[in-house]
C-alpha cells in the first residue's frame, strides 16, 4: 500500500464560516467570498488585486516618505523586494543555515521539558519559533525578555486603538508602549551591531537598502508575526494531531524526513493557521474558474478568500479531501499544503523553514520516552484572518526521558 492509499484523521479545528457550495458568492455587505481552490488561486495571483485587511488601511495613511513593510506593498516595488530577499528562504539556505539553529533550539526546550517532567506546549513551540525567526531576521543582540515583549505585542485578544474612549486610549497607549519595548530591546541593538559590521541576514539587507531603524522595526514585526506566531500555532496543531491519532503517529515516526514533512503538509492543508485572506480588486477580475459560466468581480470590491474551504476543494486536492492522506494525488499546480501559505506575490516565503522547523521539533519530541498530552489545547480565534490560537496544552514525559531520547529515523 503506497502513501497515497493511507487515510488518517480529520480536521481538528473548525472555524465559524458560513457554508456554501458555490466556489464564489457575494455576501450581504457587497464583498465576495471565494471557497474554490482555482478561483482562490486566481484572486491571489492576479495583478488586478492588492492586499486588503491586516491593517493595510491604517498603513496607507502614513506619510509617503515612510517605507511600507513588504506585507503592505504591491506592484513592481514589492516584486523587486521579494526577488532580492528570496535567497534567505530557499530550501538550500534553510538546510545549510538554519537547521543547526532548529536543532539547538529544540534541544534547549526539550531539556526544559525533561527536567521538569511537564510543560506547556505553546511555550515550548514559541521559544523554538522565536529562536529560528530571530536567526533569519537578524535579531541576535536582544536584551533578555524577548518572549515576554512579543507576547505583549501579539496578545490573544486585540482591542481597537483610538482617541474617543478610554478603551481606545488604553489600546493606543498599550500599542505604542509595546512598539517601543520591541524597538529598544530587540531592533535597535541588532541595527547598531549591523551598522558596525554587516551580516548575512534580513536586517543587514534592509540597511543596505537605506531603511531607517523605524522602517526596519516595521519589517521585523511583520516577519515576527509570520515566522514566530504562525509557526508556533502550526507546531502545536501538528502535535495535537499526532498525539490524538496513534496510526498517524506511527506512520510519521516510520517515515524519513521527506515522508514526515509530507504528513505535516497534509495536516497544514486541513488546519491552515491563517483561515482567511483579503484582497481588493483594482480592475474587473474574472473568477469563472474551471470553465464555468462567466463571473466577474468589479473593480474596487473586497474579496475574502476562505483558505480552510479552498483547501478542501476536491477538484484540486483529490478524493477524501477531509482526510489526512500523505502523498495524495493533486491536480497539476496544486502544492502539498494547498493554499496554507497563500499564493501569488504575497505567498509566505517561509514555507520550507516552517515545515523543517516543525519536523525538527516534533520528531524529537515524540522520541522522548512516555511523552503524552496530559491536557488538550483550548482553541481561540483571531478575527479578520481566521487564525487559531492553541493554548493550555500540557505535555508530560516519563522519568526515563531524563536519560535522553531514543534514536529514531529522524536522527538519520
Amino acid at each position: 500500500m503506497n502513501g497515497e492509499d493511507r487515510s488518517y484523521g480529520y480536521r481538528r479545528i473548525e472555524r465559524e464560516t458560513t457554508a456554501s457550495g458555490c466556489p464564489v458568492s457575494r455576501t450581504d455587505d457587497g464583498s465576495w467570498q471565494v471557497r474554490g481552490y482555482a478561483e482562490a488561486r486566481t484572486a491571489l495571483r492576479s495583478t488586478a488585486t492588492v492586499q486588503a485587511g491586516l491593517g493595510v488601511e491604517t498603513v496607507e495613511n502614513l506619510p509617503s516618505r515612510i517605507r511600507r513593510p513588504v506585507l503592505y506593498r504591491d506592484g513592481p516595488e514589492h516584486r523587486e523586494h521579494r526577488r532580492q530577499t528570496a535567497r534567505f528562504f530557499t530550501p538550500r539556505r534553510v538546510d545549510h543555515h538554519y537547521r543547526d539553529v532548529m536543532d539547538r533550539a529544540t534541544q534547549v526546550q526539550l531539556h526544559q521539558l525533561t527536567s521538569n517532567g511537564r510543560a506547556l506546549l505553546s511555550d515550548l513551540t514559541f521559544n523554538v519559533a522565536i529562536e529560528v525567526a530571530c536567526a533569519v531576521i537578524g535579531l541576535t543582540e536582544s536584551r533578555p525578555g524577548i518572549k515576554q515583549r512579543l507576547e505583549r505585542f501579539f496578545p490573544e485578544k486585540f482591542g481597537t486603538p483610538g482617541l474617543t474612549s478610554l478603551h481606545g486610549i488604553y489600546w493606543m497607549t498599550r500599542q505604542i508602549t509595546n512598539w517601543l519595548r520591541v524597538y529598544l530591546g530587540d531592533v535597535r541593538p541588532a541595527v547598531r551591531g549591523r551598522r558596525r559590521s554587516r551580516r548575512d541576514d534580513l536586517i543587514s539587507h534592509l540597511l543596505d537598502e537605506g531603511c531607517s531603524t523605524t522602517e526596519i522595526l516595521g519589517e521585523c514585526l511583520t516577519f515576527a508575526a509570520a515566522g514566530m506566531v504562525t509557526t508556533r500555532e502550526f507546531i502545536s496543531a501538528a502535535a495535537w494531531h499526532l498525539f490524538a491519532d496513534a496510526a498517524l503517529l506511527t506512520h510519521y515516526q516510520a517515515s524519513d524526513e521527506d515522508g514526515r514533512i509530507a504528513v505535516l503538509a497534509e495536516i497544514l492543508r486541513l488546519d491552515p493557521v491563517i483561515g482567511r485572506l483579503s484582497r481588493r480588486t483594482t480592475e474587473p477580475l474574472d473568477l469563472s474558474g474551471n470553465g464555468d459560466e462567466a463571473l466577474t468581480v468589479p473593480a474596487g470590491a473586497r474579496i475574502e478568500i476562505l483558505i480552510d474551504y479552498a483547501n478542501l476543494d476536491e477538484r484540486a486536492v483529490g478524493r477524501q479531501p477531509q482526510r489526512i492522506r500523505p502523498g495524495r494525488a493533486m491536480t497539476e499546480g496544486t502544492g502539498s499544503p494547498a493554499l496554507s501559505f497563500g499564493d501569488g506575490p504575497h505567498k509566505c516565503p517561509g514555507m520550507h523553514i516552517a515545515l523543517l522547523e516543525t519536523d525538527t521539533f516534533l520528531s524529537r519530541l515524540f522520541a522522548l520516552p512516555g511523552v503524552r498530552m496530559a491536557t488538550p489545547p483550548t482553541i481561540g480565534f483571531v478575527d479578520g484572518i481566521g487564525s487559531y490560537e492553541l493554548r493550555h496544552c500540557v505535555v508530560e514525559v516519563d522519568a526515563a526521558a531524563r536519560t535522553g531520547p531514543r534514536r529514531t529515523a529522524a536522527d538519520g
